[in-house]
């Protein structure tokens, strides 16, 4: 493979893991992971309840065995969308191609053991979407003001990285329009921020600090204060190398994150303010992730395990860290054990979404050389012409 197929499946595939992963552990905390478990999480598990279907009507969802959530699946659909376009999208691409992927063509969706559409998988954030694009009508750039705000649009943003491939900036930029079809505020801001972190992970001989300053030149408000308070907690610590490193570890990340953090202390007994637009507040997930990425410099497993074991939305923070890890390190860092079994377990081919994203991406970056051509003679022109 050429170096962006290479990274693109390594992306997709990276991202799918954390959150097949996640996914078994998504809402707990650290110390109920462990006694649910018998110690930290290590790779695939089964589903926190055994009778799934019952124990929370409201989320009938078989999570764990390997089942990829919501996360990967707009990830996928997102890519279905570039794969129509062949081109750079924005808020109508997700009012025109992305909502009636969501609402007209049934799939398989793991964690309801059927064939039904991603919009009766998605959380209700997601599934505004719909509501206000499809029935309602709504201006797509202007359609994600009012909803809860959220790590929605972040969780499946990284093909808009690879669709920018070496340009944090672009990425940002598109990102921010695409996501304005489904969230405002800081949750629109993580899924530009998370976007530029991916772009910025598969230029050739990135590392760790690079994708780390592409995140902070481009984000603003709270989030860039939370990334910040994060980067500032980590820089200088050891790699963990046991399980007291491991948690402590997590304890910082949490710390930092938590001035930030609408949610509050109790993930599923949120805060009055949880989830509303603010200047000054920053989704978890998105410094999260960096926090762990920086603290095991980049190691796939590592930053992984450690979003895993995080709990609480675990598995959108394990889709970012894996995302940008797999994204530094190409398809060699992705454990094949754990992406042999997260594809049979879900009956899905995550590898053939990141080669169809490969194919996308090169087509992209090529239109977009010969507009930069253009672009520079045209601004030749324009310098050298006579008042």
């Amino acid at each position: 493979m050429s170096w962006l197929d290479d990274r693109c499946v390594a992306v997709i595939t990276g991202a799918a893991v954390g959150d097949a992963l996640g996914g078994a552990t998504e809402g707990w905390t650290p110390e109920q992971i462990e006694e649910r478990h018998g110690g930290r999480v290590r790779g695939i598990v089964g589903p926190w309840y055994e009778n799934w279907r019952t124990a929370r009507p409201i989320a009938p969802y078989h999570k764990g065995d390997g089942h990829i959530t919501d996360d990967t699946l707009m990830t996928q659909a997102l890519v279905e969308v570039y794969a129509k376009r062949r081109d750079h999208l924005d808020a109508y691409a997700v009012a025109e191609d992305l909502v009636p992927l969501m609402i007209g063509e049934p799939r398989w969706i793991p964690e309801l053991e059927s064939e039904a559409l991603i919009l009766q998988r998605v959380f209700l954030a997601e599934k505004w979407i719909v509501a206000r694009l499809h029935y309602g009508h709504v201006d797509p750039r202007e359609a994600g003001v009012g909803n809860v705000v959220n790590c929605g649009a972040a969780m499946y943003m990284a093909p808009v990285g690879l669709a920018n491939a070496g340009d944090p900036r672009a990425a940002y930029a598109e990102a921010i329009d695409v996501a304005g079809a489904h969230q405002s505020s800081y949750g629109r801001e993580a899924a530009g921020v998370f976007a530029a972190m991916v772009a910025a992970a598969v230029t050739p001989g990135a590392s760790v600090d690079d994708v780390t300053r592409a995140a902070l030149d481009v984000a603003h408000d709270g989030t860039a204060a939370a990334l910040r308070a994060v980067v500032d907690a980590v820089a200088g610590r050891e790699v963990p190398t046991d399980d007291d490193g491991e948690r402590e570890l997590a304890r910082v990340v949490r710390e930092a994150v938590a001035p930030f953090d609408s949610v509050g202390p109790e993930y599923r007994q949120m805060s009055m303010d949880a989830r509303r637009p603010s200047r000054t507040k920053s989704i978890e997930e998105l410094p999260a992730a960096l926090g762990f990425v920086l603290g095991h410099r980049g190691d796939f497993r590592g930053a992984v395990l450690g979003a895993v074991n995080y709990g609480r939305d675990a598995d959108s923070i394990a889709v970012m860290a894996g995302a940008v890890c797999a994204g530094l390190g190409g398809t060699e860092v992705v454990p094949t054990e754990w992406l042999d079994e997260v594809e049979e377990a879900s009956r899905t081919d995550v590898r053939a979404t990141g080669r169809l994203m490969g194919s996308v991406a090169a087509d992209i970056l090529r239109a977009d050389r010969e507009r930069a051509r253009a672009r520079a003679a045209a601004l030749d022109q324009l310098e050298g012409a006579p008042a």
